[in-house]
């Protein structure tokens, strides 16, 4: 059964992540940190903690400088405390520093530098004694240089930031900063982690949950649900690299007795006078007439005394009572065996609309027939049979409804006494027989009662025959049909199923007794009057049409078959493997038509560049030129053959005010022209296709150098990488909508007339939303002979 959460973002949306910091050097009021050299001993000066103030900005640092450009041979090392992790799962630094310009130092400076080295060292001991200061002790995290600028004596000083960031596993980790002859002043350092916050959601509580060891990691935390709600289905949230929450699964409901405050996100319980009968988003509602709440959480209103609730109403129905007895109980008819009773319903219904019946005879024996025939009943009206002549029989008719069960009382009752008439004996039914008897129908005859010959008006001269039948044990279900002939049909029956058939007649005296039972097996032949020859010769002549007409379709099938497997075999013999646009089995596996057939349903073809002469002009009709000042490009991701593959910003047209994360890949200047055309023409080619689960070409840039293709920024990488480091963390409606989104991309280029000819999941990319889009759109590809089985295309290698 589906469950539907309501997703209240409230106070959550506009929550950030949340960083924890470990070291922070701007609330120090002195640092004393481990130094190399130091002391008289040293060959330089190296590092000097002094205070940085700044009075306008209210800055009051304690830092440590350096400038031993006078110096050959500089080895400075800085050491920050030991620094422990708790529960980062990656820890992230930030500098903030300057740096003298070396023009500064005309002639002076032996071994001036622009840059310092960012180290690190995991540590598990449980002292935080430094380690050993050997260079192969640390692993080098980089080389900081000034991103902003640096300064002279004619300028204020500019403050730089750097961040960088470490995965870690171990207890803590000391930071080490490296000077071979640069003047710089590390103003301030802060070491922390990333946590995504505390949060609850679908009344289900979250903690606070550190990100991955990698940014492209996806943390899934399990909630617990507030106090009184229950579980679901069970909640979970994906805590991403940046500190954000997404994509929240499951979650809890309020129980029975208490109601959602959807803002709080709290479960508070439900107040006397109201109830709340079971699990869910609903809020408490009022109890229901002649019922009452006088306690707190209830989740149902307890019925007024005299009043009752069934078990299979619902806890918002009112409490009801029982019903009166039936009214005006009247006899209908009545003669030798049969009575026919008729009353109408109570007066009072007890507040339902589920009155039914129930009547009772004191005298009726186990032979006497009840019609309707079930317990209990909702006519008002009942005719009894079977009975015998001249008796008297008491009925009671008893009314009742959905909680007469939870009284102690039989209920209330009208009755009535009724007695039987007298047997005719005159209309007796003699030599009951079976005239004919076939798979579902049965013919009977039989002698009619004595009566003077030809004398219509004699007292005993037969009105009316009622034939009675029924299935052998079944006999209170029994049918009754009428008739003035003494010989009747009786179709519709069971086939090889033993029936009783039972005979009376009705004269101006009244009815008579049934004759003796007669009993008979349908489908049983008694000879060939009873199944004629034409009856055989027609069945025999409609099944052997049937089977021939079945066996020609088969063969019409296998020899259409057989012929266009043949036929496609010869077209396709004649051409490459790849070439066949039918599905064929190759080494045990199947392959399917690459596109649908000309005609599909799209208004657009892909075009192939190669018609062009001139590459360029394929890239001015299917890609938009961007101008290079409105890209920014901030750090490499990736590299190939002919460039690199860089993450940036696109400033959005016209003001330039608005930035977009972009992939920026770009041609090496001096490339050739044959490796520019492949570049151009890939941009080209996707620069055709506009689909959601496709890449999308932002433009191009050809008018400078670097020559630059920018599409959209995809930050979870590619699909085979992302799954592989988020093994199990997702659920399969999530795995199935990745899926469909890849089918769709697929199905779209394939009604684009477009053959990818290399799908498989590193060519697929992610974005931050979990969407899949096909990328990859390079021009050809020849497998390698290595044993890696990589593709190779005029870009480069995948």
């Amino acid at each position: 059964m589906g469950h539907v959460f309501v997703l209240l973002l409230v106070g959550v949306s506009i929550v950030s992540a949340e960083q924890v910091v470990l070291l922070d050097t701007a609330t120090e009021p002195t640092l004393e940190w481990t130094r190399y050299p130091f002391g008289p001993a040293a060959n330089t000066p190296g590092w000097v903690e002094e205070s940085y103030t700044n009075f306008e900005k209210g800055i009051n640092w304690r830092s440590y400088v350096v400038c031993d450009v006078a110096y050959n041979n500089v080895n400075n090392w800085l050491w920050t405390p030991f620094v422990e992790r708790g529960i980062a799962n990656r820890i992230y630094i930030e500098i903030k520093f300057t740096i003298r310009d070396c023009s500064l130092f005309p002639g002076n400076a032996l071994s001036c530098k622009e840059t310092f080295s960012l180290l690190y060292y995991e540590f598990d001991a449980a002292t935080r004694e430094p380690p050993p200061w050997e260079p192969e002790s640390y692993k080098l995290i980089g080389r900081i240089a000034a991103g902003e600028g640096r300064f002279n004596t004619a300028s204020d000083n500019i403050i730089n930031t750097e961040t960088k960031s470490i995965p870690v596993n171990k207890k803590g980790v000391y930071f080490a900063f490296r000077d071979q002859g640069a003047c710089i002043s590390l103003l301030a350092i802060k070491v922390y982690y990333i946590t995504c916050p505390e949060v609850t959601i679908n009344f289900a509580h979250f903690p606070m949950t550190p990100t991955g060891r990698e940014v492209t990691l996806i943390e899934q935390a399990t909630g617990t649900c507030v106090d009184n709600a229950e579980v679901i289905d069970t909640p979970t949230y994906l805590c991403k690299g940046d500190g954000k929450w997404s994509l929240p699964t499951g979650g809890c409901k309020c129980k029975a007795g208490f109601e959602p405050d959807f803002e709080k996100q709290t479960c508070n319980v439900c107040p006397p006078g109201k109830y709340k009968h079971a699990t869910g988003d609903e809020h408490c509602q009022p109890c229901p007439a002649h019922s009452k709440a006088s306690d707190y959480g209830l989740a149902e209103c307890r019925c007024n005394s005299g009043y009752y609730r069934s078990p299979k109403d619902l806890k918002s129905m009112a409490c009801t009572q029982p019903p009166s007895a039936p009214q005006n109980l009247t006899v209908n008819f009545v003669d030798q065996s049969t009575v026919i009773l008729s009353w109408n319903p109570p007066s009072f219904l007890g507040g339902r609309s589920d009155t039914v019946f129930r009547v009772e005879c004191d005298a009726c024996g186990p032979s006497v027939i009840y019609s309707p025939n079930s317990e209990i009943f909702n006519d008002t009206k009942i005719t009894i049979s079977g009975l015998s002549p001249v008796t008297t029989y008491r009925f009671q008719v008893f009314s009742a409804n959905g909680v007469s069960d939870m009284t102690n009382e039989a209920g209330d009752f009208v009755d009535i006494t009724v007695t039987t008439e007298a047997s005719v004996m005159s209309a007796s039914v003699n030599n009951v027989r079976v005239t004919s008897v076939k798979a579902a129908e049965i013919t009977l005859t039989w002698d009619p009662p004595f009566t003077p010959e030809g004398d219509m008006n004699s007292p005993d001269h037969v009105e009316i025959y009622e034939v009675r039948y029924f299935s052998r044990h079944d006999e209170i279900n029994a049918t009754s049909k009428m008739t003035k002939v003494n010989q009747i049909i009786i179709n519709s029956l069971r086939q090889r199923t033993e029936y009783g058939f039972q005979v009376r007649a009705k004269t101006t005296h009244g009815w008579g007794d049934f004759s003796q039972t007669v009993f008979k097996t349908t489908g049983q032949v008694l000879g060939t009057a009873y199944i004629g020859d034409e009856d055989n010769m027609q069945v025999r002549i409609i099944a052997g049409v049937t089977v021939a007409v079945v066996v020609l379709l088969v063969i019409i099938i296998i020899m259409t078959v057989l012929f266009l497997r043949s036929r496609t075999n010869d077209e396709c013999n004649k051409k490459q493997p790849s070439d066949c646009d039918t599905l064929e089995y190759r080494n045990g596996e199947v392959t399917t038509p690459l596109f649908t057939q000309v005609g599909a349903a799209n208004s657009r073809t892909y075009i192939d560049p190669h018609t062009y002469e001139d590459p360029n002009q394929a890239v001015r009709e299917f890609a938009r030129e961007i101008d290079a000042s409105y890209i920014t490009i901030e750090a490499i991701i990736g590299g190939g053959e002919f460039g690199d593959v860089c993450r940036g910003k696109l400033k959005l047209p016209p003001d330039g005010r608005t930035e977009i994360d972009v992939a920026i890949k770009t041609l090496k200047p001096g490339s050739a022209d044959k490796a520019r055309n492949d570049f151009l023409t890939e941009a080209s080619i996707m620069g055709q296709f506009e689909h959601p689960n496709v890449i999308f070409l932002q433009g191009v840039v050809t008018k400078s150098n670097p020559v630059m293709i920018i599409t959209e920024y995809m930050e979870n990488g590619s699909l085979d990488t992302f799954l592989r480091a988020n093994d199990g963390k997702f659920q399969v409606l999530q795995l199935v909508g990745m899926l469909r989104g890849i089918a769709s991309g697929m199905q779209y280029l394939s009604e684009m007339n477009y053959v990818h000819r290399d799908l498989a999941a590193r060519n697929v990319l992610v974005n931050a939303q979990l969407v899949c889009k096909i990328a990859d759109f390079g021009l050809s590809r020849e497998i390698e002979s290595t044993t890696e089985g990589a593709y190779t295309t005029r870009g480069g290698k995948i």
